[in-house]
């Protein structure tokens, strides 16, 4: 059990990695670029729908200009219309082959991207399609001290090989048809909703099973007290509870242990470097899982449960613990191979549910003192790493790990995801296991608070804090839709609602005191069980 504890507690800090909620950006704001009359557009993603020879073809996904017509946001808006490969191919000069009413196809190179927007429009096109000599797609700016409003022609640029293949079907001969059309996300998809209810009972789940635990560590205790100290020699061994209470200096180390671990993974992010995480997050889910699986059959199966084998190097294992094994072996290497499939995140997310409610069954806050220090550094540690990074990195270091930028998309798999319903432009709905695991120690921790207080349900500390937890989470992501999807840092709002609950309440019933120096100590988990079996005689 002492390997387990010490495994589990290796893949904390990597839970406190991310504790973001981020949506996909479609609206690029860039507040810094030049911004004048005709040229003043968001930058939106756009599709760009094809039909070659009348048959519908694989749809391509390309980024709009600052300068000339918006694309619009719904198809029907928009009739297709023929793609044609302006001659020359570069579109400089104004000597290109006319092409009324139709779309543009030219390549990125030798002049501005407004001059080939002028020279499209005076050739007749209709909208104008971009290639870049790369695969990433480029914003397409301005110049400065010039007006655009002349210009009236959307234009958008692909990536490279879609341009490609467009001019391929093109030179055979075959007849192209465009649709370019930027549909905006819904306001709130249900994606969302699933999200908040997975978050929400996972902390329950983990609560009220570290309440069952430490009230089995009391009965246990005192049940060995009463049978005095022969009792420790005489008895077979038993699964010890392995508990690990969080202390002050081990809260600000966390936090400090995950900040050099961000930037790490910022600048070292590779493929090979991703696939080291995937392993640790498989290792780290079959343990959490098994944990899981084998507490809830121990119910069922008791013997098994308490009987125990020695394994070279794993140490001391239940029966019950080596039966499970298997099944959860093979959920978590098929989920690190097939983890970019479409229906994956099923997976993912049983991991790390699992693997949240083991750390948070294990490791305990001992009082609000420790919580006000870890959840406060975290606050700080949120707010830095998501709106203070750009001006050191130039970029927000939290979101671009958390999407995998510069691991070809693929991002880190400490979080959990549900797909978008009903976006047009898919995608997911994520939330950081930090998210999830901080917050939970508090809210764990107020219900053995209350448990051992014997307060009741609504004057303890449990209830208002899960709601605080609830509101908290629901105002992310009502900021979240409110600013387009952009990165936020969920801890900005979830602490002031779960903490400051806490010592709201606390202060306004005279026990904020009691609460700062509270111990889930031996000695008060005897008085409590003493005091129990004093009222069931």
């Amino acid at each position: 059990m002492e390997n387990k504890r010490n495994s589990i507690l290796l893949f904390v800090t990597l839970l406190l990695l991310l504790q973001l909620c981020v949506g996909d950006d479609i609206v690029h704001n860039d507040d810094q670029e030049p911004k004048q009359p005709g040229c003043n557009n968001s930058y939106v993603l756009v599709k760009i729908q094809n039909w070659i020879n009348g048959e519908e073809s694989t749809e391509y996904v390309g980024v709009g200009a600052r300068f000339g017509k918006r694309v619009l946001e719904h198809e029907e808006e928009y009739h297709s219309v023929p793609l044609a490969v302006l001659d020359p191919i570069h579109a400089c000069n104004e000597s290109v082959k006319m092409v009324p009413k139709h779309a543009a196809l030219v390549w990125r190179g030798d002049c501005t991207f407004t001059t080939k927007a002028r020279i499209a429009q005076a050739a007749g096109a209709v909208s104008l399609i971009i290639v870049n000599d790369k695969e990433e797609l480029y914003k397409m700016v301005c110049s400065k001290n010039e007006t655009y409003t002349d210009i009236r022609i959307p234009s958008v640029m692909v990536p490279k090989s879609a341009g490609e293949s467009l001019e391929k079907a093109m030179r055979h001969g075959e007849a192209v048809r465009v649709l370019l059309f930027s549909p905006r996300r819904p306001t709130v998809d249900i994606s969302e909703v699933f999200l908040w209810v997975m978050a929400v009972g996972t902390i329950l789940g983990a609560s009220f099973w570290s309440a069952w635990t430490a009230k089995e560590a009391a009965q246990e205790y005192y049940r060995r007290l009463k049978e005095g100290a022969d009792a420790y020699l005489t008895e077979p061994d038993v699964e010890e509870k392995d508990i690990v209470d969080i202390n002050v200096v081990s809260a600000v180390l966390f936090l400090v242990l995950a900040s050099v671990f961000l930037i790490l993974l910022y600048y070292f992010m590779s493929n090979w470097f991703l696939i080291l995480l995937v392993i640790l997050f498989c290792i780290g889910g079959f343990e959490g899982l098994q944990t899981c699986v084998v507490s809830l059959l121990s119910r069922w199966f008791p013997r098994l449960a308490a009987t125990y084998i020695n394994v070279p190097i794993l140490g001391s294992l239940s029966k019950l613990g080596l039966i499970v094994a298997p099944f959860c072996i093979t959920v978590s290497v098929l989920w690190g191979v097939f983890r970019q499939a479409s229906f994956a995140w099923v997976g993912q997310d049983i991991l790390g549910i699992s693997l949240i409610l083991t750390v948070l069954q294990i490791v305990w806050l001992p009082n609000i003192k420790v919580s006000t220090v870890l959840l406060s550094c975290a606050f700080f540690y949120d707010i830095f790493w998501v709106f203070v990074s750009p001006v050191l990195f130039h970029e927000s270091v939290m979101i671009v790990v958390a999407r995998g930028d510069k691991s070809n998309g693929e991002g880190i798999p400490m979080l959990l995801k549900v797909p978008r319903l009903y976006d047009p432009w898919g995608g997911y709905s994520i939330i950081g296991f930090g998210d999830i695991l901080l917050p939970g120690l508090l809210v764990s921790f107020c219900l053995r608070y209350d448990w051992m207080a014997k307060k009741n349900f609504f004057n303890g500390y449990f209830l208002w804090t899960t709601i605080g937890y609830g509101v908290g989470l629901f105002t992310t992501y009502v900021v979240l839709n409110l600013t387009d999807g952009n990165g936020q840092p969920a801890l900005l709002y979830i602490v002031p609602f779960t903490l400051g609950t806490v010592v709201l309440l606390g202060w306004w019933r005279k026990e904020l005191k009691d609460l700062w120096n509270n111990e889930d100590t031996s000695e008060k988990l005897e008085t409590l069980t003493q005091s129990n079996e004093v009222q069931k005689s």
